[in-house]
């Protein structure tokens, strides 16, 4: 299994050098991916672009002949060096210039970060790996193409997950996805919560309550045609929750209920009520 593993890493560190190099040379914005970068503060303003430009050039050779069979050690080894050269390079930036930009594999602003440490270092470990290979990946593939093809689409999915300028053309729209899916402002009724939050923070006891508050929402829940929705508060010098008990088809805030309940022994200490419709009582206790 090692020997298939590192007969295919020329084709990992090709496809991510040339991938890297698309955006330092033919990207019209490698100017100020430049500019944004570390290499402003390494070799001065004047020079950023030509050593983008340059290194650019050296990643498209490198990466091109990597892919091209037959593989020499030669050029694994010299995939090494750049990538050591990658992570060190990475490591200045996140010391000397943190606010600026990577510029590896997007124009797309992304300070450099472990994430893109991570991705230099695997980057390190594959060109490793090519230079010792015994076999080069025509062979390697096919005698085992399907657990080779698995291999390399694993490996460059991790180079993308490694990679945060990347996050906007899969990370960010999974969110969307998930949220879409989950509704995470939505209770079981379909009511946002922030319509609930809202209509909450207009209400008489709400304001009476207010001043007891010491964190937003921690949790809420649908019962029937209420929602319940509690907050940390303090009362007395203890510890409380402040369950505000909200109606669901009743939009006026006059209907709210709360019940503040002593974290300790459960018991309710303080009820306050609007104007109560039909619904759940909530308890007077003393204070």
């Amino acid at each position: 299994m090692i020997e298939l593993i590192a007969a295919l890493q020329p084709l990992v560190v090709g496809a991510v050098l040339i991938w890297s190099s698309r955006v330092k040379l033919f990207s019209r914005h490698a100017a100020a991916a430049a500019n944004r970068s570390a290499l402003v503060r390494l070799l001065g303003q004047r020079r950023a672009l030509p050593a983008y430009r340059l290194l650019g050039g050296v990643e498209l050779t490198l990466g091109a002949l990597l892919l091209l069979p037959p593989v020499l050690r030669l050029e694994a080894i010299a995939a090494t060096v750049l990538a050591v050269g990658f992570l060190g390079y990475l490591a200045y930036a996140r010391q000397a210039a943190p606010t600026s930009s990577c510029g590896c594999l997007s124009a797309r602003s992304a300070p450099v970060s472990g994430r893109s440490l991570g991705r230099a270092a695997l980057l390190v470990a594959a060109g490793a790996l090519a230079a010792v290979a015994p076999a080069g990946w025509p062979g390697a593939l096919s005698e085992r193409p399907l657990a080779g093809t698995a291999m390399l689409v694993a490996e460059l999915a991790a180079v993308v997950a490694l990679s945060p300028e990347l996050d906007a053309a899969w990370l960010l729209p999974l969110r969307r996805l998930r949220a879409r899916l989950t509704h995470p402002l939505r209770g079981g009724s379909g009511v946002p919560l922030l319509a609930t939050v809202q209509q909450l923070q207009l209400s008489d006891v709400y304001r009476r309550i207010a001043p007891l508050l010491r964190s937003d929402v921690r949790e809420h829940w649908d019962d029937g045609d209420w929602r319940f929705v509690g907050h940390a508060a303090r009362y007395q010098g203890r510890p409380v929750t402040a369950v505000f008990a909200v109606p669901l088809a009743d939009r006026e805030p006059d209907a709210v209920r709360v019940a503040v309940v002593d974290d300790a022994s459960g018991q309710t200490v303080l009820s306050l009520a609007g104007a109560p419709p039909a619904g759940p009582r909530l308890a007077v206790a003393p204070a």
